[in-house]
């Protein structure tokens, strides 16, 4: 399908854990201040969500995918990175796995960031508030390109995000929902996604050293003390 109005759309049912998947392909031309997003989010004041952002840039520039976890409402917790590829030419897969014990984000199977379960160094994870599956398309011209200083072109309009593969494998829970009834038996639960494999660990390396452009881990002039779900996170 495609979204053309600038709204967007969202999943009927609301999950806690699991793994949610989307073929995107992305406005294509000059799309500076444009966002198109896919993103978990609960609905409450103090809300979880987890993000994929894809920032609009001026033709011929790399496309830059920003990615973003809040818990308990408190967010900032934005990474950058540079993609391969040009995601507008063609779709690419674009997921999200998530258990009690980690968040992965995944372009095209290739883990490009995690988030741990650091409960135990005071920080929250989101576990316990259900979250829809959301995917929009708007103007975001005061902060999307360049911090700002790139507008949008509204010559260029309508800028078009194609979807395909609408894909989730989760527990499927009411919004009172305080935990997952299947817990452990889903194939997402298992030991083997408690941590990347080896070769999970290789890409993401490779994405962080060859990719990235922004990691708030490592920005000491908005963070003086690093965060600290940063400590748990072994190659941040």
């Amino acid at each position: 399908m495609c979204i053309k109005t600038g709204t967007g759309f969202q999943s009927k049912g609301s999950y806690l854990f699991g793994h949610f998947s989307m073929h995107i392909k992305l406005p294509a031309g000059d799309t500076a201040g444009v966002v198109t997003a896919f993103y978990l989010s609960s609905t409450n004041n103090e809300h979880d969500e987890i993000d994929f952002e894809f920032l609009g840039n001026r033709t011929g520039q790399p496309a830059i995918l920003q990615t973003n976890v809040f818990t308990g409402g408190k967010g900032n917790r934005e990474q950058r990175i540079y993609l391969w590829f040009d995601p507008s030419k063609a779709y690419h897969t674009y997921s999200i796995l998530w258990n009690m014990y980690q968040i992965v984000f995944f372009v095209d199977n290739i883990p490009i960031r995690t988030f741990k379960n650091a409960k135990d160094l005071g920080v929250r994870f989101p576990f316990n508030q259900p979250m829809k599956l959301y995917s929009s398309l708007w103007n975001a011209d005061d902060w999307a390109t360049r911090g700002g200083l790139e507008k949008t072109n509204w010559a260029n309009a309508p800028f078009v995000a194609s979807y395909k593969g609408f894909h989730i494998d989760g527990c499927q829970a009411s919004v009172e929902a305080k935990y997952c009834a299947t817990q452990g038996r889903m194939w997402w639960d298992q030991k083997e996604f408690r941590d990347l494999d080896a070769e999970q660990w290789r890409r993401l390396k490779w994405v962080r050293m060859k990719w990235t452009i922004y990691n708030y881990c490592t920005d000491r002039t908005r963070f003086p003390v690093m965060p600290a779900e940063c400590k748990r996170d072994r190659d941040a």
